[in-house]
């Protein structure tokens, strides 16, 4: 399997989207997305680096409730 390596926030954003969330509003360089799911609804920030540190990439998937497999079978 693969590794979580760094990406830009823009790579993010996509793969999160083909997940299902949706960007609902950008303040500045974060984009904010959410996901309506059978617990409710879930949310993230994802800033708009050029490369985001694997450390903020964990922390958007805990966000988001993604497991990294999970996350790494849309690279």
């Amino acid at each position: 399997m693969p590794k979580l390596n760094s990406l830009s926030g823009i790579k993010v954003i996509k793969i999160l989207t083909k997940m299902g969330f949706t960007p609902i509003r950008q303040v500045g360089s974060h984009v904010v997305l959410v996901k309506q799911d059978e617990k409710g609804k879930v949310g993230c920030v994802v800033p708009l680096h050029d490369e985001l540190k694997i450390r903020t990439l964990k922390g958007i998937l805990k966000q988001a409730t993604i497991e990294e497999k999970d996350f790494l079978k849309y690279l």
